[in-house]
């Protein structure tokens, strides 16, 4: 098995935390914190805490359908931010990884039509992402075990 990068709890703690700092001393004031669901549900939380910030809201983006395997393009999930909660704000967009960048390209996209300044953090940014993120913790081309994802369903959905 290749090789993969590891992320512990206590590690996306303080990996959270670096974040929140950067986006603070790029003096970036956020209205609203974006999760992209599920993988930056954690971060968006962490980020609004240590922002101070009120309004975390999310979108549901599907992509990827297991280990390196993913959709054609990303889809959009129901329900999807009212754009109007958005006009005029400052949005921080908040996902665990930039891999190829087209789900994030979706969400900026998204906010970008609705929103004053739109700005991305996140855990990791790959080489190869579309999207070139303002706040990233750390760069890998290896693919990341995230503790929220590391282990299996403990109730499956069937098929």
């Amino acid at each position: 098995m290749d090789e993969r990068e590891e992320l512990g709890w206590q590690e996306f703690g303080d990996a959270s935390r670096v974040l929140a700092q950067r986006v603070a001393d790029d003096g970036f004031r956020p209205d609203v914190v974006l999760a992209v669901a599920r993988g930056g549900l954690l971060l968006a939380g962490a980020l609004g805490y240590a922002l101070d910030v009120k309004s975390v809201v999310m979108m549901n983006v599907l992509y990827y359908t297991g280990v390196e395997e993913r959709l054609d393009a990303p889809v959009v999930l129901r329900p999807t931010p009212d754009g109007a909660d958005l006009a005029g704000a400052r949005v921080l967009i908040a996902d665990d990884v930039a891999d190829t960048g087209a789900t994030l390209r979706v969400v900026r996209d998204f906010c970008l039509a609705h929103a004053a300044d739109v700005r991305i953090a996140v855990l990791y940014e790959k080489p190869a992402t579309a999207v070139r993120c303002r706040y990233v913790w750390r760069r890998t081309d290896r693919w990341i075990n995230f503790p929220w994802s590391a282990e299996p369903p403990v109730a499956p959905r069937s098929q």
